[in-house]
């Protein structure tokens, strides 16, 4: 059910006037800014340096473990993980697809 409300929200985003003249590559800087400012305190946000968090994956080691957009549930129910000092948070159907058009650059050859 929460699946199916996240795609709901996703396309009536979408489909907001001025939703489509949004040029891909301000989507994905979007999506860079939202991990950078939530994220990049412990993981490595970018193509290249080290997570400051041992626990911390690189998000482009992330994106070889799973295809972007198995993360968008977790991005909008609240990501949970294996180190107990990582904040929870809940990213916005906008941000959410900002997020995975940015984690793709990632994971591009």
């Amino acid at each position: 059910m929460r699946r199916w409300l996240l795609a709901a929200a996703t396309l009536a985003w979408m489909a907001a006037p001025g939703a489509q003249a949004t040029e891909p590559a301000a989507q994905v800087e979007a999506g860079r800014h939202a991990l950078e400012t939530r994220c990049s305190r412990c993981h490595a946000i970018g193509l290249s340096g080290d997570s400051t968090h041992a626990a911390a994956p690189p998000f482009r080691e992330i994106v070889m473990r799973y295809p972007p957009e198995d993360l968008e549930e977790s991005l909008a129910e609240g990501i949970t993980s294996g180190h107990p000092d990582m904040p929870e948070f809940v990213l916005a159907p906008d941000e959410i697809a900002a997020v995975i058009a940015y984690l793709h650059t990632l994971s591009a050859p």
